[in-house]
């Protein structure tokens, strides 16, 4: 039966399995996944990643990291067990304030040495299931740092000028699925279609032109954080690397080879349309990236069977194969998802901060076997923090409720410029990145506990953006990765934590 060159390239497509160069329909027109280099942009002449893990749900920071000291001039202990114990949410820093496990204790530089705790699940014995041991490991070598009290915000914000509305507040305020696009995206004046890791992507493409697959690459499905305005992202799952992107429906038979070169022929035709240009570009993409990932990267290090390190696992195998890609500069999107802790808290979180630390731990581990852990930044995000205030009563049905301003954990060989690790952010009403827990008290927003952010995700995220090569010049602005970036102070010595 005669096929016309429609179904036949319908077909051949569809050997292809591209839930992979993932991108939306009103890119066609504007997207190559290989952009032709500029005279003006020369190539990357080292290679750096930046690695998103995304805490989706809304994770509760004030139980991830604890004021475990005395001083009274500013949020101690005391203050958080006040606020949380009642409900049984507070987590014992000794045996004086319940059984174990307890808050692992942690030197803070920047708030004078002062003892803060790390939530116990962050630094775990290994596991059952095999894997590194957690994160105090890396806080002890300075090579973690912590981005306190940030979060969305459209210009800088207080107490007073939150309650008089003078300010304007984040886009739907306190909503999961605002609050991820804005989180994602770093634009919280309303929605957006792209992310500010796709517009990395965007102003760096034509420096990294002689890569074989996109520079920007989700392991857990399509996101915003990886669409930009003219890239192409990528996005595959965990399985093996060498079965993910398979052209299937082509052997070694005359036949095969004769189909093969009439559908790469085909796909050279009827370019002058935005639409099938676009759609042979990104087909002849994956085919380079198909070609590309034929190999399967194995390590010494051990990573958990969890979705989360497996995630990271693949990350890590793309990562070792940059040079063969030609990849200079690579842009990843892991998630962990269950952060949405409206009750049973204390369980949860024990689970998901296990898998978090662990498969961190083990990540950062792979970079350091690889020889390129200075070269590689991991960094958390989340939908908000969550009240100071629990939800429900008694241990096994407390949990807390939607808030704004988090914490968030960076990891790498950068972080700290090889110094002791330490807290980072602009400062909140004590004089420190800290918040002061206090519920109706200078960093409340009402009286539950829902910390106004010092910070915006704007300068956190810029940070990491100019560490990642961006010209200061493509920062800010109208048509800059960050557009609000403008409404904030940067760049600030109390954000440099590379």
């Amino acid at each position: 039966m005669a096929q016309d060159r429609r179904d036949f390239l319908k077909t051949a497509g569809c050997g292809l399995t591209m839930a992979a160069l993932a991108t939306s329909v009103e890119h066609l027109g504007r997207v190559s996944a290989f952009a032709q280099k500029s005279a003006a942009s020369p190539e990357f002449a080292d290679y750096k990643a930046l690695v998103c893990i995304f805490m989706s749900g809304g994770n509760d920071c004030n139980n991830m990291i604890v004021p475990i000291h005395d001083d009274v001039s500013i949020s101690n202990y005391n203050t958080y067990k006040t606020a949380r114990l009642a409900s049984s949410l507070a987590l014992p820093r000794s045996a004086a304030d319940g059984a174990g496990p307890y808050l692992i204790p942690i030197t803070v530089p920047r708030i004078g040495n002062l003892a803060y705790g790390l939530h116990p699940a962050l630094s775990p014995e290994v596991g059952a299931g095999g894997g590194a041991a957690g994160l105090l490991p890396l806080w002890n070598a300075g090579k973690m740092a912590v981005m306190c009290n940030v979060g969305n915000l459209v210009s800088p914000m207080t107490r007073t000028t939150y309650q008089n509305n003078s300010v304007p507040k984040p886009y739907q305020l306190f909503s999961h699925s605002d609050q991820v696009n804005q989180q994602q995206s770093s634009k919280s004046n309303g929605i957006s279609n792209s992310g500010w890791g796709g517009r990395i992507a965007d102003k760096l493409r034509p420096q990294d032109a002689d890569a074989t697959i996109p520079m920007i690459t989700s392991i857990a499905g399509s996101q915003l954080f990886t669409n930009g305005t003219g890239t192409t992202p990528m996005a595959i799952g965990t399985g093996n690397l060498n079965q993910q992107l398979v052209l299937n429906g082509f052997n070694a038979t005359p036949e095969s080879v004769a189909r093969r070169a009439s559908f790469d022929q085909l796909r050279g035709m009827d370019l002058s349309s935005n639409v099938v240009k676009a759609a042979s570009e990104i087909t002849g993409a994956a085919i380079q990236a198909s070609a590309s990932l034929s190999t399967n990267p194995v390590f010494t290090t051990v990573f958990p069977n969890t979705n989360i390190a497996q995630q990271l696992l693949q990350v890590a195998r793309l990562i070792s194969l940059r040079t063969a890609m030609s990849a200079n500069r690579q842009i990843f999107f892991v998630q962990l998802g269950g952060y949405d802790t409206h009750a049973n808290e204390l369980a949860v979180h024990t689970n998901l901060y296990t898998q978090l630390s662990q498969a961190m731990k083990a990540f950062y581990d792979s970079t350091v076997e690889m020889g390129i852990q200075n070269s590689v930044t991991t960094f958390t995000m989340s939908d908000f923090g969550r009240t100071l205030q629990p939800s429900g009563v008694g241990a096994g049905v407390v949990g807390s409720d939607h808030a704004w301003a988090s914490h968030a954990i960076i990891m790498g060989g950068s972080v700290n410029g090889g110094g002791p690790s330490n807290f980072y952010g602009m400062n909140t009403s004590n004089g420190t990145p800290f918040p002061t827990l206090v519920m109706g008290g200078p960093d409340d927003t009402d009286t539950r506990g829902r910390w106004i952010p010092t910070t915006s995700v704007e300068q956190y995220a810029a940070v990491m953006a100019s560490w990642f090569g961006v010209d200061p010049v493509d920062l800010s602005g109208a048509t800059g990765v960050f557009p609000l970036l403008s409404n904030f102070t940067y760049p600030s010595t109390n954000l440099t934590f590379v």
